[in-house]
This record gives C-alpha cells, sequence and structure tokens, in this order.
C-alpha cells in the first residue's frame, strides 16, 4: 500500500491578547509594539482580538468610532503594519457601519502589500441574559450572513468572532471547504470564559481536525466589562500549542505564539479520517 508524502508546509502565527480601552491611539500603540515584537519573531500570520482598537458601552461613541474613526485611522493602520512587517494580520474585528442604522462587528484581513483581502461580519449576535450580565448585541449590530474563507500562502482560513464559537454547523462548512485554519478573535465574558471557553475552542480543532487560533480580549474595560482572556492556539488534535493568562491570572497585553504545521494536520486527518467518514441523515417523513 502507498501513501502521499505529508507536506511539509510550515507557518508561525501568533495571536494578540490585550484589554482594550476607550483610547483609540493607546490601542493602537499597544498593537503596533506587539506587531514589531511579531515580526522581529518572524511571524507570517498575526490574529488580533475582537474590538481590538476600541471598547466603549455608549452606542453614540461606537456609532462615530465606526463612521469615522474606523475607516480614517484603524483600516488604514491595519495595511500599513501588514505592509510594513511583511506579514499577514487578521483584524480581530471592528465595528463598521450597515447602512440601514445599525452597525457591523466585522473582521478584515489585510496581506503583505496592504490590501485589504477579505471582510467577515460577524454571523451570531450575543443576545444573552446571565445573573447580573445583559447583553444584546443586536441592539446594535446587524449580523452578517455568509461564511468567509481565504487561502494565505497555501492555508485555507476559515474567519469567524467571538459568539459564532458556540455554532458548530459553521466550521464543519469551513471543514467542507477544505479549511487548515480557523480564527476566533473574541472577547469572552469571565463567567462564560471559565466555563466553556477551551472546551468549545477545543472541541472544533477535534471535530474539524484544523488549527485553532482564538486570540481574545482580558481584563476590565470602560464600563465595567470584564473579558477572560486565555488566548489559545490548538492543534488539530486538539492539544494546546500556545496559551494567554486568564483574568484571575493577568491582564497584560502579550502574544501567544506558535508554529503550525501541514504535515501535522494531513496526519491527524490520516489517523483519523473522520471528515471523509460523514454521513447526513436521512430525514423521515
Amino acid at each position: 500500500m502507498s501513501f502521499t508524502p505529508l507536506r511539509k508546509i510550515q507557518m508561525r502565527v501568533t495571536c494578540i491578547q490585550m484589554c482594550s480601552s476607550d483610547d483609540v491611539s493607546a490601542n493602537l500603540g499597544a498593537v503596533s509594539r506587539l506587531l514589531e515584537q511579531a515580526a522581529a519573531e518572524k511571524v507570517r500570520v498575526a490574529v488580533l482580538p475582537e474590538n481590538f482598537s476600541f471598547m466603549h458601552p455608549d452606542s453614540a461613541v461606537k456609532h462615530r468610532i465606526a463612521s469615522q474613526t474606523v475607516p480614517d485611522r484603524v483600516l488604514p493602520f491595519l495595511a500599513d503594519m501588514a505592509r510594513r512587517h511583511d506579514m499577514y494580520i487578521i483584524g480581530g474585528s471592528v465595528l463598521t457601519v450597515a447602512g440601514n442604522g445599525k452597525l457591523r462587528n466585522a473582521c478584515p484581513v489585510y496581506g503583505p502589500d496592504g490590501a485589504c483581502l477579505a471582510i467577515y461580519d460577524k454571523m451570531h449576535l450575543f443576545d444573552v441574559e446571565l445573573p447580573g450580565e445583559r447583553y444584546c448585541e443586536s441592539e446594535l449590530i446587524e449580523g452578517g450572513r455568509c461564511p468567509v474563507s481565504l487561502d494565505l500562502e497555501g492555508w485555507r482560513v476559515g474567519l469567524s468572532i467571538c459568539y459564532d464559537l458556540r455554532f458548530p454547523e459553521l466550521y464543519r462548512h469551513y471543514a467542507a471547504q477544505g479549511c487548515h485554519l480557523l480564527t476566533v478573535p473574541s472577547a469572552f465574558t469571565v463567567r462564560t470564559g471559565r466555563a466553556h471557553w477551551e472546551i468549545l475552542l477545543r472541541a472544533r480543532a477535534i471535530e474539524n481536525q484544523a488549527y485553532v487560533l482564538a486570540p481574545a480580549q482580558v481584563g476590565v474595560h470602560p464600563g465595567g466589562r470584564q473579558t477572560y482572556g486565555h488566548t489559545l492556539i490548538i492543534d488539530p488534535w486538539g492539544e494546546i500549542l500556545a496559551e494567554g493568562a486568564t483574568v484571575d491570572e493577568g491582564a497584560d497585553a502579550a502574544l501567544v505564539t506558535a508554529d503550525v504545521a501541514m504535515e501535522r494536520l494531513e496526519e491527524v486527518r490520516r489517523l483519523i479520517p473522520a471528515l471523509a467518514h460523514r454521513r447526513m441523515p436521512e430525514m423521515k417523513n
């Protein structure tokens, strides 16, 4: 019996963990310093957390940021950083104008030439009431309609944002599209992070036999919101390759870096060819 040789394609990736505030300049400064460090470490793909450039609860301020600051400062910043450091940047998420009085929670991707390669609009919106906490993202945000994946130097990447993590059918779609990397920039609450964050991320990696890159917000933000942290890079076997601190351990900005290998991914898919074994259940009347 003959086997196709495993492909020896490797790439260094990093996830940025940070505690974003309502000071755009300070947030961009923190990201700039970390991306400079990432470039020195020969990172090829950097993934930022959800709402990396701005976090504040006021809806009117969010509209102003989305209509002015994001197009004028934040998106050009991402393009410049990608070009300056010759890397791909998956821009976590930023607020953009939806055109109907609402906003979108969007993940832009920039290439080493500074060009925008894709934008994914968060599909699943966080409308949840927990004891002492209420979140209704749909009051302000219009949900996206389409998954988005793209090729980065031979790696197929499926994009998602935070609450999307709880909807495995999105990632199964990406698996069917041949994705090798799944990105999940997030700002998980402390309560849900402690209970579900690592478990869900490892499940998405295992069931789709893909690498998962999950940068996270961590700490206390304007308005009192607290996020869990624990940025993770997970391999297709479900093993944690690199991780950041939880909010209980500290809230410092940091890089979480690992090398991903196509050889490892193909080895896992060969050992347990679960993706090839999938069967859709027959529905009976």
